[in-house]
């Protein structure tokens, strides 16, 4: 065979450790394109990207020349180091461990993309965790609740 073809469409979707409200909505701009920059140097298409305080939606078309985790690995310790040399919080920012990765086919590409896009009004009638659920139950992803998310940081509690 001469080359490889491929078609590979994933949702990619990660949270700030502890669900903590980090991300500005001044700063979105910026971490979306400081991400795109990462995903494009690593020869992946951004489709999709938005953030909201606590999380991000990236959706990507990918070759198989990178594994998934990889670039999730890149995009998370590059962007944690942007993050932190802008100082946009006053703690150590950082992701949480592990991420989500949800596979589409083309005909599906514009209604996740969507979906992305239209985080905000989503979040207004449902929290991130009964987002993130949602999705593994609808991909029949076997999961333990007790891996799924870090604790959520309660400020009161540290002082």
């Amino acid at each position: 065979m001469a080359d490889t073809y491929t078609q590979l469409y994933v949702h990619i979707v990660f949270s700030v450790k502890g669900r903590q409200a980090l991300i500005p909505k001044l700063h979105k701009p910026e971490l979306h394109k400081y991400i795109t920059g990462i995903i494009t140097n690593k020869g992946q298409k951004l489709i999709q990207i938005n953030s909201m305080p606590d999380h991000i939606h990236i959706l990507i078309g990918m070759t198989p020349n990178v594994a998934l985790s990889s670039l999730v690995k890149d995009i998370k310790v590059n962007s944690t180091r942007f993050i932190s040399q802008k100082r946009w919080t006053t703690g150590q920012f950082s992701w949480q461990e592990g991420f989500g990765a949800f596979s589409y086919s083309h005909s599906q590409i514009a209604e996740v993309a969507t979906y992305i896009e239209n985080q905000e009004a989503h979040h207004s009638r449902r929290t991130f965790r009964d987002e993130y659920l949602a999705f593994l139950e609808r991909f029949g992803i076997a999961y333990d609740m007790k891996y799924v998310f870090d604790p959520v940081s309660d400020p009161l509690s540290e002082e």
